[in-house]
């Protein structure tokens, strides 16, 4: 555990994919070919909360939508790469122009698309059901399945082991 506070400890930019992270990783089409996801709002909470600590916020995502647009543009996430089958350029963009390593990034992902930047993060983070191929990448996995409070596992354990968890909550508990 020591070494995964130490880790964590460094993050400066949390990357997310979307399917399977943010969301449970189901489609959910109607009718007409309209597609919706279900995001879990803790999640979107502990985003904020993480990102009021000036730890940066990004998203690459191998589908592209509307809804993630929204949703990202909703919580203040400013950097989101959607569309991206292979996600690595976009991490190393990202990194780049944040001017960020590799070794201050957390990733948190959920299967095979994501580890070659599992492989590259000073903190990489499989959900609580990603697919067991992804493990042997990763540094930790939660006890929270994507898009049920996995996302905010992340957050709060970042927080925590910045010592800014508490005066994050106590905005809301001070209140």
């Amino acid at each position: 555990m020591d070494e995964l506070v130490d880790r964590a400890e460094k993050i400066k930019l949390a990357i997310f994919d979307v399917d399977g992270v943010l969301t449970d990783g189901c489609l959910y089409l109607g009718n007409s070919g309209e597609e919706s996801k279900a995001f879990y709002v803790r999640d979107g909470l502990g985003m904020k909360m993480l990102m009021a600590t000036g730890v940066e916020m990004g998203i690459i995502t191998g589908k592209t939508s509307t809804l993630v647009k929204d949703r990202m543009q909703h919580l203040g996430v400013r950097h989101v790469y959607q569309g991206q089958g292979n996600k690595l350029p976009a991490f190393q963009e990202l990194c780049e122009k944040l001017s960020i390593s590799a070794d201050e990034v957390v990733y948190v992902g959920d299967d095979v698309i994501d580890i070659p930047i599992l492989k590259r993060v000073g903190l990489s983070v499989a959900v609580a059901d990603a697919h067991p191929a992804i493990l042997p990448y990763t540094h930790w996995q939660t006890e929270q399945n994507g898009g049920r409070g996995a996302v905010r596992e992340v957050c709060d354990l970042i927080m925590h082991a910045q010592g800014t968890l508490a005066t994050q909550l106590a905005v809301y508990t001070d209140a």
